[in-house]
């Protein structure tokens, strides 16, 4: 299918604004009234930009509609399958064979478990004075990522970037408002005495605030064709389309602090959304759904698209400001027509806050191929394979006669009910019934499609990386059973080539999310938090506050310098070996050994590896230990013996 080169919308009629007027306020004192000729440049500007990267990203929709209908198992029915269908739903038809799908999953939980360790983010102080503060800084966007359930949108990234060859994700600040109780107490005096009433009043107060993660449909993102998709920060633009509705946007409008303005403008529209945005994919073309909605006009629902983009611009050359230095800017643009937010976009990471992960890229293209496409090939055999196989032996198992109609009644021999009766025509009377009908003679020509088939999931195996031992199934088949060491070797390195991927993907997308979560936390904090202590820092955190299971972080605590450490796409126990428990029994009852190597570390990395999460709360409180005093000459005993070392000795 040819790509769609839009033009211009057919909805622009700057005249209609000018006969209304909601008296508006502007930043910096833009006139950004709908229908001003500075409107129009501007709404220009933008749109051009949305459609030149519209026209480019589409020329892909065709490749992921495919994928869709393999990973959702759609396959349009032929008519005869239709017939076939509404007679006897328990029929089989032509069916998408889900190995693709399975194989999706084995590395969706390979990325999962290899990204969602507790904490996703680890950070560490650059200098002294900076290493308490990175701690709670761990903690609190440790918070952040369980409140406001940050793992659900990474896995969405996973999942987008194998199958589409890009997953993009927005890092944003988020502040939920609400009611919360507060205690009061009245005290009164009088001539009996003082008295005290407690009582609890409900007050509106900000409940939550914090980082958050949003996804980008793949199909309506933005970027700037110009750069590959691991440059995004390259680009002169991005953006993304994002649908709502007219009461959600009024209500944004009317929050304190809000940036948004002219919405008033989009009530008398009839047609809100986006020509950028009708075509969509076909995730849901199986079941029906929120596609329906987009692909049709509604008299009920108001749908609003939103033209969200970070430009960056000289402000003096697009009439934004007299600064000639070039800057990042934040629009958008409801309905194609309207602007409704135009301001500088001040993170004070300096970066375009979207992050993309793209595990197959080849540093070039902004759209790189997929793993499930590089798949599709042999995935489609697969099908024609199976459903053809199935097509025979319906074709088999149903009545293939040759009857001469001129001695036996037809319609009785079309009754498919079984213990029917064929009654033969009066001229075959007397002759016998053995040459009134036979059988067919049908080869199954499709046996083979079932080993075929076989063989091709074996190739579909090697070239995922999501071998039979990763997605929960061991070797069946070979001249002998199956070894331990082949298991090990195999599984081994099928991880390897997992684990590469995961790197990947931590340091496209992992790295620049965690890095804008941290500067996020230090330019929005508002309030005072308070966080568990838990994890690697317990220890030390504990010590500094009196073992306390909870401590307050303020704003100030995040004025710090920070490095983020990126995972290494690793899981735990992926590549553990048992010979890890040999040396630990080696260490262990070695007295030179024990004295040289850290055996309490090593006993949790064992632990760890072979899936415990929770070794620090076996630990002894080290602060709770009394000291205990004993004579010098016992002392030198202890040491002699490997039982104490001198403190200050590793």
């Amino acid at each position: 299918m040819p790509y769609i080169v839009k033009g211009d919308p057919s909805s622009w009629k700057d005249d209609v604004y000018s006969r209304t007027n909601y008296d508006y306020k502007y930043p910096n004192d833009l006139d950004l009234k709908p229908g001003s000729d500075f409107h129009t440049k501007l709404r220009n500007k933008i749109w051009e930009r949305a459609r030149e990267s519209r026209n480019e990203i589409s020329k892909r929709f065709s490749s992921w509609r495919e994928i869709d209908k393999t990973l959702t198992t759609y396959i349009p029915l032929k008519d005869k399958e239709e017939e076939t269908k509404s007679k006897d739903s328990t029929r089989p038809v032509s069916i998408v064979f889900p190995y693709s799908y399975s194989m999706l999953e084995a590395l969706l939980t390979y990325l999962s478990m290899a990204f969602f360790q507790d904490p996703m983010f680890q950070y560490e102080g650059v200098e002294d004075d900076d290493t308490e503060g990175a701690m709670l800084m761990e903690l609190l966007i440790r918070l952040h990522c369980i409140k406001n359930k940050v793992p659900l949108a990474v896995h969405t990234v996973l999942r987008d970037s194998l199958g589409y060859g890009v997953g993009i994700g927005i890092p944003e600040w988020t502040m939920k408002y609400g009611k919360k109780p507060v205690k009061s107490s009245v005290i009164t005096q009088s001539e009996l005495g003082e008295s005290s009433q407690d009582s609890v009043s409900m007050v509106d107060s900000l409940l939550f605030e914090g980082n958050a993660l949003s996804n980008i449909d793949p199909y309506m993102w933005l970027p700037d064709p110009s750069v590959s998709s691991v440059d995004i920060q390259k680009g002169e633009f991005v953006g993304w389309v994002e649908r709502g509705n007219y009461m959600d946007l009024l209500s944004e409008e009317n929050q304190p602090n809000s940036s948004l303005f002219n919405v008033k403008y989009l009530k008398s529209k009839k047609d809100k959304r986006s020509t950028l945005a009708l075509d969509q994919s076909d995730r849901q073309l199986k079941h029906g759904g929120s596609a329906d909605v987009n692909r049709t006009m509604s008299n009920t629902l108001t749908p609003i698209d939103r033209i969200r983009m970070y430009i960056k611009v000289i402000p003096k050359d697009w009439g934004l400001s007299a600064s000639e230095t070039p800057e990042k800017w934040y629009f958008e643009l409801a309905s194609d027509d309207v602007i409704i937010a135009c301001d500088q976009a001040e993170h004070n990471h300096g970066m375009f806050p979207i992050g993309v992960a793209s595990p197959e890229y080849d540093g070039y293209s902004i759209t790189p191929i997929g793993r499930m496409e590089v798949l599709y090939g042999l995935q489609h055999t697969l099908d024609f394979l199976f459903n053809s196989h199935v097509s025979n032996v319906k074709k088999a198992i149903n009545d293939m006669l040759i009857v001469d109609p001129y001695l036996v009644n037809i319609e009785d021999l079309k009754d498919p009910q079984p213990g029917k009766l064929i009654r033969l025509r009066r001229p075959a009377w007397g002759r016998g019934v053995d040459k009134v009908v036979q059988q067919l003679q049908v080869n199954d020509i499709t046996r083979a499609n079932i080993a075929d088939s076989a063989y091709i999931t074996q190739w579909m195996d090697r070239i995922s990386g999501a071998d039979q031992s990763m997605q929960g199934s061991l070797r069946q088949g070979g001249p002998e059973r199956l070894t331990g060491a082949e298991f090990q070797g195999t599984r081994g390195s099928a991880i390897s080539r997992l684990q590469r991927i995961a790197m990947i993907i931590g340091m496209q997308f992992m790295q620049d999310i965690g890095t804008m979560f941290a500067v996020h936390t230090q330019q929005y904090m508002s309030q005072d938090t308070y966080v568990k202590v838990v994890g690697r820092y317990a220890d030390q955190l504990q010590a500094t506050f009196g073992n306390k299971s909870r401590v307050k972080v303020t704003p100030f605590d995040m004025a710090i310098n920070y490095d983020l450490i990126t995972r290494d796409g690793s899981i735990p126990g992926g590549n553990f070996s048992s010979s890890w428990i040999e040396l630990f029994k080696t260490i262990g009852t070695n007295q030179e050994l024990a004295q040289q190597f850290d055996v309490t570390r090593i006993f949790m990395y064992i632990a760890q590896q072979l899936g415990a999460k929770n070794v620090e709360d076996f630990r002894r409180n080290i602060n709770r230990m009394q000291a205990v005093s004993m004579p010098d000459e016992q002392v030198m005993n202890e040491v002699q013996k490997g039982n104490m070392i001198p403190t200050g000795v590793q």
